[in-house]
């Protein structure tokens, strides 16, 4: 049971960190993309979770790239969710891990 609990908590932290990986690279390419393009960002962290705030101050400061300034936001938000879910997800699995050792079997 240990082994197949040990197996299952490895599985899914390698499949979680492949996927936040993913979409870091994502995020690089595409701010690749807008440096090569010489745009200027000026994000702050309410820009990227006030989505209002982000399109009325952001967007009309560069409208011909309105759908890569999009893309890339949506992705860092996507980045830090799943790097939110990937220390909950290590914290459980430490948790379960570790129950034994602490209230015995």
């Amino acid at each position: 049971m240990a082994n197949t609990l040990l197996a299952l908590v490895l599985l899914t932290f390698v499949g979680m960190l492949a996927i936040n990986v993913y979409f870091r690279l994502k995020v690089i390419k595409i701010y690749r993309k807008l440096r090569k393009n010489k745009v200027q960002l000026d994000l702050k962290p309410a820009h990227l979770f006030d989505t209002e705030k982000f399109e009325s101050e952001i967007i009309p400061q560069h409208p011909n790239h309105a759908d890569d300034i999009r893309t890339f936001v949506n992705n860092i938000r996507f980045s830090v969710r799943m790097a939110s879910v990937l220390i909950g997800l290590i914290t459980l699995f430490a948790a379960i891990l570790m129950y034994p050792y602490f209230f015995g079997e």
